[in-house]
């Protein structure tokens, strides 16, 4: 390979799973070309016969604030090996954000989702790949609730195909197949599709990645019904009805928004129709009745909404600082102390957007003058569902 001009701090050479890497001329004239060499334990065993014989390497370890203090006592170009293509979840990505002014080449090879596309004849042009490999299940989760019909995913060693079905399952997403290809391009390469319930039962190898696969629609309500919740015992009317609920999440405004608190959550209804809306978003549902633990759970599991962390407890007993932020902000219920709740959450974000569904004035008085008097912006609209209670939509918002 010839040399630019321009010096490239970094070659990020790709590689698949085969016992003996398949590299082409580009990078067996680079790696030839040169002496130091990066990248982790299992890729130093497929490429260490390809290497000049007074090398270096270094590996990859996970810690990697040390591994860019050992990169920069080097002066020359390194070579990392990354598995496939370093810029798919993988290496490229992290220089990128560790070290933002190097410059970077790649030599890429298949990612593993691409690879078990190709391995299954797989039309992947609608694809969804994710990565739940050392993250959260939030990626899977808002790819499920958007009804995705191919979902690539990319796992580890707890979240296995198992684990994964077992989640699909408990949120009512029985509608997929699971592929599962295992040590792709190895020699203990194997490949089955499955229907979850049978995936909850096997164990995989660690080396896998998954396809997801719809075979059915499932239907996705704009506007959950009423009856489809699970009320509060003896309080079927505890809920804020359909057409104010979704009123509220229009006045909530949660399009571009990150996180957002549902505070008196009952039985979860705004928190889930917020969440089938805009599966983005981070939403957590905060409810101090015990027994609505169980209640939001079910709702969430009965109307496939994975993904809603719900803390019961008296709010104003929580460190509010150990949750994330919100942007926005719905007050189901304050306790009689809504004052207090409004300057709680105006010292965690004063730019915060509140919502409020006022039945009684003095709650729709408390709320006006108190966030007028802070130079808030306050929107109000009402509405009344058949023989209800007028309901106030109050909406403060900073200018």
């Amino acid at each position: 390979m010839k040399q630019t001009k321009t010096h490239i701090d970094f070659y990020l050479i790709g590689i698949g799973n085969h016992p003996t890497p398949k590299l082409n001329d580009d990078a067996l004239e680079l790696i030839q070309e040169s002496t130091v060499f990066s990248g982790g334990k299992r890729h130093y065993q497929l490429v260490k016969y390809y290497l000049p014989e007074n090398h270096t390497w270094i590996e990859i370890s996970g810690k990697m604030d040390a591994l860019i203090q050992q990169y920069n006592t080097f002066d020359k170009s390194i070579v990392v090996f990354a598995s496939g293509d370093p810029f798919f979840y993988g290496f490229g990505n992290t220089l990128q954000r560790l070290v933002p002014n190097a410059k970077l080449n790649s030599v890429p090879y298949f990612n593993s989702i691409q690879l078990l596309c190709h391995k299954t004849q797989t039309n992947y042009n609608s694809l969804k790949s994710i990565s739940i490999h050392g993250r959260d299940w939030s990626a899977l989760d808002e790819a499920l609730i958007h009804r995705t019909e191919l979902i690539g995913v990319l796992t580890d060693n707890k979240k296995t195909p198992a684990e994964i079905s077992k989640r699909m399952l408990q949120y009512g997403f029985d509608n997929y197949s699971i592929t599962i290809g295992e040590a792709l391009d190895g020699d203990t390469e194997h490949i089955e599709q499955l229907d979850l319930l049978s995936c909850t039962l096997k164990t995989h190898q660690h080396l896998n990645c998954v396809l997801l696969k719809q075979i059915a629609s499932k239907k996705k309500h704009f506007g959950i019904p009423d009856t489809a919740f699970i009320p509060l015992n003896n309080r079927a009317n505890m809920i804020t009805k359909m057409p104010i609920r979704l009123s509220t999440i229009q006045a909530l405004e949660l399009q571009n928004k990150t996180v957002f608190w549902d505070i008196g959550s009952c039985t979860g209804s705004v928190a889930i129709e917020a969440k089938q809306h805009y599966p983005n978003l981070k939403i957590i549902a905060f409810e101090k009745r015990t027994e609505c633990a169980a209640i939001i759970q079910q709702n969430t599991e009965r109307l496939a909404t994975p993904g809603i962390t719900i803390i019961i407890d008296d709010f104003f007993n929580l460190n509010l600082k150990d949750y994330p932020i919100p942007d926005v902000v719905f007050i189901g219920g304050h306790g009689g102390m809504l004052k207090k709740m409004i300057h709680l959450l105006l010292q965690i974000n004063p730019l915060l957007r509140l919502v409020i569904n006022a039945v009684q004035k003095k709650s729709s008085d408390i709320f006006t003058e108190e966030l007028t008097m802070l130079n808030y912006t306050i929107i109000t609209h009402s509405i009344q569902v058949n023989e209800h209670n007028k309901i106030s939509i109050h909406t403060a918002e900073k200018q």
